[in-house]
């Protein structure tokens, strides 16, 4: 496997487990889906976000490591201490079950007031910051080439959001089902963890 896919498909699997949990942004699309209401536009519009804040975040890091050097291990151990809690948090609602996400009416709407709700929900989120541009971004420095990391996690993006979006249907039997869940958070928080030693220890 070349160096430049390895490291695309190490940003797909951060990427990727960074926005499956449970959140407001995905419930909404997952609404969308299940009313089959402007899913095109919604996936589409969650997708575009994603890709710009990472673009900032892997172009910006090394130019904010080069000015500014003890910004790097500051970020290294603060990601690192992020996606531990990120994991355990992830392995404590598996521990608990009980979650669930439940279908909303269907109906049709019209477009803007959609898009508007779907762009608060994604930029009015302070922890899509922390995920894309701070997050991503300082992991990404630690690969070569960094921008290969930071396609495979846009990828992911696109691949999460149309996935769910059109999917809602055919999910929507799983989502109701606490165990379901259960699985999730567990493969989040083995991943979660898994890139938290990688950070920590350098290896």
């Amino acid at each position: 496997m070349s160096t430049f896919l390895a490291t695309a498909l190490a940003g797909f699997s951060l990427g990727f487990s960074l926005i499956l949990a449970i959140g407001p942004q995905n419930a909404f699309v997952l609404r969308q889906g299940l009313r089959r209401s402007h899913v095109f536009a919604v996936a589409l519009t969650c997708a575009l976000s994603d890709a710009v804040l990472i673009t900032v975040g892997v172009t910006s890091f090394a130019t904010i490591a080069e000015m500014l050097p003890a910004v790097v291990p500051v970020l290294r151990y603060g990601g690192a201490a992020f996606l531990f809690v990120y994991g355990a948090r992830a392995f404590l609602s598996a521990w608990r079950g009980g979650v669930a996400l439940s279908a909303a009416e269907t109906g049709r709407e019209r477009l803007w007031p959609v898009l508007l709700t779907c762009l608060a929900l994604t930029w009015g989120n302070p922890h899509v910051y922390l995920d894309t541009v701070v997050l991503l971004g300082s992991v990404s420095a630690r690969f070569e080439p960094a921008l290969a990391f930071g396609l495979g996690a846009v990828t992911a993006s696109f691949v999460f959001f149309f996935g769910l979006a059109y999917a809602a249907r055919a999910l929507a039997p799983h989502f109701a089902r606490p165990a379901a869940w259960r699985l999730f958070d567990l493969l989040i928080g083995g991943v979660m963890w898994a890139v938290a030693a990688k950070l920590a220890f350098d290896f």
